[in-house]
């Protein structure tokens, strides 16, 4: 498919977005949207065949997810959105490379409500950070399978479904390798499945 090599052209050295200047959104979006209107999936949310896995973040417009790389020391590494549409549960993890030893994981657990075909609402519940090697961090679904029986983790473990953490996400454009979303705060997330 044209449009899709032409989108991963475009935003290929763009490390994820932090790379990308004015023109460069402006083309990426031009090329995202005309993706968008070939959407082989026109009910992603009924596809949990295609939905469930972990996705890798090719690029995106999230300033709070770019905004890791702000920090002295460290930069943003792999970025993963792990989907388990049987539990109705989403899982974001960002890895964060810093001085040998001291890499470092966040990650967010959240509940997903069905709201159409393309939106679901997120409900973010746990949250957890530190140090990947005391995290015992090995991949993104290891990580995810201990998150899902419950494990604690520290130093940073906490619940934070109380404090009404939400947004939604649509789900744009999805085939069986690539997946198109735009979040509430206007950000355009382009993600691969990670095999």
């Amino acid at each position: 498919m044209i449009d899709k090599t032409e989108l991963l052209k475009t935003i290929a050295g763009k490390n994820r977005g932090l790379l990308a200047g004015e023109l460069d959104k402006v083309e990426i979006l031009a090329a995202i949207a005309r993706l968008e209107d070939r959407n082989p999936t026109p009910n992603p949310i009924e596809r949990g065949d295609l939905l469930d896995g972990n996705w890798r973040l090719l690029y995106t417009t999230s300033r709070e997810l770019l905004g890791f790389d702000r920090f002295p020391g460290f930069k943003l590494g792999q970025v993963y959105q792990c989907i388990r549409t049987d539990s109705g549960k989403i899982y974001n993890l960002a890895e964060i490379i810093g001085l040998p030893w001291l890499e470092g994981l966040v990650a967010v657990a959240a509940n997903l409500e069905v709201i159409s075909e393309r939106r679901v609402n997120v409900k973010f519940e746990r949250a957890i950070v530190g140090l990947q090697r005391f995290l015992g961090y090995q991949s993104p679904g290891e990580m995810v399978k201990q998150i899902e029986v419950g494990k604690k983790f520290s130093p940073i473990d906490f619940n934070i479904g109380d404090r009404d953490r939400q947004g939604w996400l649509e789900i744009t454009y999805l085939d069986n390798e690539l997946r198109i979303g735009r979040g509430n705060q206007g950000s355009v997330f382009v993600l691969t499945k990670d095999i």
